[in-house]
């Protein structure tokens, strides 16, 4: 809509990595009580909520980084029985079939799996044909990544790129908008196949991290960078942690060729939680 590409063209004229690297800093500082003022700003502005949270106290965060990356109580997001389940806690942005090698982002929008994977055509094959779900998390949600099932780490790549913001909004305003941000593409083997789940940046977002390699961004050098792991192994548990943002931004999920069948729950816009169901292969 026009109204849409009005609203995101200031975002083309911020000099978003600037702030983005200043807000990293300001989120990692510990700061004492301005560091403690901002927590109880953003929880009372967003409406976290903390009788979740593993550490409810919020004096307990001596950065902002540390509060926004909290962990959960046990037993606060029990795992469905599904084939996959949802990896975030957040809400549906889109879902579906990737026609041929396109992804849906908006109405009139769309981009290749071969752009958002950095290039690599080889790898975009496999999924060319299959599904995908783009999953967004808001300010106030929980920030850890989960795996949507058992899978073994093949590869990791950093694509740099730009740092938009990806509100819904801004999905709507400009084109291949999450193939052309900064991204941490992590490609795994599970038991119907390869799959991917790719970590967007944005602005503000200080950095993504992965719980085999920890930090991923800064640095920043400008280049594709790539990880291999085949004499390495890392295998994940369905359900287990594999990532977090340090400030947040979206997920993009790719599964190969073959039946599939998404919740009936799924709709676009609507919430989701860690844990409960997202497809099964089953009765497809």
């Amino acid at each position: 809509m026009p109204s849409d590409r009005l609203a995101v063209l200031p975002q083309y004229l911020l000099p978003k990595r600037l702030l983005t690297e200043l807000a990293g800093r300001a989120a990692a500082a510990r700061g004492g009580a301005a560091t403690q003022a901002v927590i109880r700003w953003f929880v009372a502005r967003y409406g976290v909520n903390m009788a979740e949270a593993a550490e409810p106290d919020l004096a307990a965060y001596p950065s902002f980084n540390e509060f926004f990356t909290r962990a959960l109580k046990p037993g606060a997001r029990p795992l469905a029985a599904a084939d996959l389940l949802c990896p975030v806690d957040g809400a549906i942005s889109q879902f579906g079939a990737i026609d041929g090698d396109r992804i849906f982002q908006a109405k009139g929008h769309d981009y290749t799996v071969r752009a958002l994977l950095g290039g690599d055509a080889a790898l975009a094959d496999a999924f060319a044909g299959g599904w995908f779900a783009t999953l967004y998390l808001s300010p106030k949600d929980y920030h850890r990544i989960h795996m949507p099932c058992a899978g073994r780490l093949r590869r990791m790549i950093h694509v740099p790129g730009a740092l938009f913001s990806v509100n819904p909004v801004t999905a709507r305003g400009v084109p291949g908008l999450f193939a052309r941000n900064e991204r941490v593409v992590c490609l795994f083997d599970g038991a119907a196949g390869p799959f991917v789940l790719v970590l967007v940046g944005a602005t503000i977002v200080g950095s993504m991290a992965t719980v085999w390699h920890g930090v991923v961004n800064p640095p920043r050098p400008g280049a594709v960078r790539e990880w291999r792991y085949d004499e390495t192994p890392v295998e994940l548990a369905q359900g287990a942690e594999m990532g977090r943002f340090l400030l947040g931004s979206t997920v993009v999920l790719l599964l190969p060729r073959g039946p599939l069948r998404f919740d009936p729950a799924w709709s676009p816009g609507a919430p989701i939680r860690v844990g409960t169901p997202m497809a099964d292969r089953r009765g497809a």
